[in-house]
C-alpha cells in the first residue's frame, strides 16, 4: 500500500534524472493524497520521454463511473499482468510518478507512526506506475489517470509495512517504460537504499501541507 507522497524537488531537476527536459507548474507538495494530480514521465507519441500531470486512482478505459479510480491507487506487481483493471496499460501504458519520499505507518498495539520514507542519497526517484485515458461517453471529456506499483516489503521496509510501491532510479527506469516483464521480478536488485525516520502524525490529515510534516520527531533508520 502507498496511500501518500512527497514531492518538493523543482521539476524541471527531478524530470532530467529520468532523461526527460521542462517543467510543469507545480509547487512543492508534502502530502499528496489519492485523486489529486501528480507529476509522471511516460514516453511521448513517436519518440522521446514527456513530462505530464495526471490524476491519481487509476480509471479503467472500459469503466462506465470515473469513480472506480478512488479504489484504484495501487496495483499489485504479483497480480497487475492479469487484473482486468490493469493488464491492458500493464502492457502499452506505463508512466514513472516522481517522488522525494513517501508515507508508511507502523502499528504498534492500537497506536500507528507515521514515517517518512527517501533514498539514502537524499535525490528524487520515481514510482513504477501506469496510466489510463478515460473518455466519457456523454461530454466527450478526457480524464488521464496513474496507479502505482506495489509489492512485497524488503528488509528494510518490512519493520514498518508489509508492502511498499516500487522504487526506481534513473537506471531502472527505462527498463520499466520499455515494456519489461522482467523486472518486477526481483524488485529487491533494483530498490536503491533508503532511509526513514518518524514524523508528526498531522500527516494524517490530508489537509495539512508543509515541509515540516517531513521533519523527523525520532532518530533515523537506514542510510
Amino acid at each position: 500500500m502507498c496511500g501518500r507522497f512527497a514531492f518538493y524537488s523543482p521539476s524541471e531537476a527531478a524530470a532530467a534524472l529520468f532523461g526527460v527536459e521542462g517543467s510543469v507548474d507545480v509547487k512543492p507538495r508534502y502530502n499528496i493524497a489519492p485523486t489529486q494530480d501528480i507529476v509522471a514521465i511516460r514516453n511521448a507519441e513517436g519518440e522521446g520521454r514527456e513530462l505530464v500531470m495526471l490524476r491519481w486512482g487509476l480509471v479503467p478505459f472500459w469503466a462506465k463511473d470515473p469513480s472506480i479510480g478512488n479504489r484504484m491507487i495501487n496495483a499489485r506487481a504479483e497480480t497487475v499482468a492479469e487484473k482486468p483493471s490493469f493488464r491492458a496499460a500493464y502492457r502499452h501504458r506505463r508512466c514513472l510518478v516522481l517522488a522525494d519520499g513517501f508515507y508508511e505507518w507502523q502499528r504498534d498495539g492500537n497506536v500507528k507512526t507515521p514515517y517518512f520514507i527517501s533514498l539514502a542519497s537524499g535525490e528524487p526517484f520515481a514510482f513504477a506506475a501506469l496510466w489510463e485515458n478515460w473518455t466519457d461517453k456523454e461530454t466527450g471529456e478526457s480524464l488521464q489517470t496513474t496507479t502505482l506499483i506495489t509489492t512485497e516489503a524488503n528488509d528494510f521496509m518490512k519493520p514498518l509495512h508489509h508492502r511498499m510501491p516500487v522504487v526506481l532510479e534513473a537506471n531502472g527506469a527505462g527498463e520499466w517504460l520499455a515494456g519489461s516483464n522482467e523486472l518486477l521480478d526481483d524488485v529487491d536488485a533494483i530498490t536503491p537504499p533508503l532511509q526513514a525516520w518518524p514524523v508528526d502524525r498531522r500527516v494524517n490529515n490530508a489537509r495539512n501541507e508543509g515541509e515540516d510534516l517531513v521533519d523527523a520527531v525520532g532518530g533515523k533508520i537506514g542510510g
